[in-house]
């Protein structure tokens, strides 16, 4: 009897050291999916689609920002920068709280981009995950 306890204890013990990577693997997952739809997403600011970038944003995106302050705010902000030359991703971190957000599953990703008229600028693009399973961008800033 006292071999079976023990046997379970080590078992359970080797089950609980496996739970971190698993974890931190599933974080990964998320951090990737993320990266994808934040890429995605620029796509279209890129092409100049800004009320499908709009439409295509998080619900909580959609809630904070009219469709025509997004427009104009692309328009003064990005139009002037020019075509995209070239964009590569800086770091993407996993975050369940942001200042001034509602909790959820966020991944900031940073974005290093190079514009015609802007040798090098950085991207923050902050995608959730819905209530669908879906990442959609949920914050756009460009410095």
């Amino acid at each position: 009897m006292r071999t079976i306890i023990r046997v379970l204890f080590l078992a359970a013990l080797c089950i609980g050291m496996l739970l971190p990577p698993v974890y931190v693997l599933a974080e990964g997952a998320s951090e990737k999916a993320a990266v994808t739809a934040a890429e995605d997403w620029l796509a279209l600011v890129d092409s100049g689609k800004y009320t499908e970038s709009w439409h295509k944003a998080a619900g909580y995106f959609r809630n904070t920002v009219e469709i025509v302050q997004w427009e104009k705010s692309l328009h003064a902000v990005r139009k002037p920068l020019g075509k995209l030359i070239k964009r590569k991703v800086l770091s993407a971190k996993y975050y369940t709280s942001l200042p001034g957000a509602p909790e959820g599953k966020y991944v900031v990703v940073q974005f290093e981009a190079s514009f015609e008229n802007r040798n090098k600028a950085v991207e923050t693009v902050t995608p959730m995950l819905e209530a669908d399973g879906l990442w959609k961008v949920s914050g756009y800033y460009i410095k």
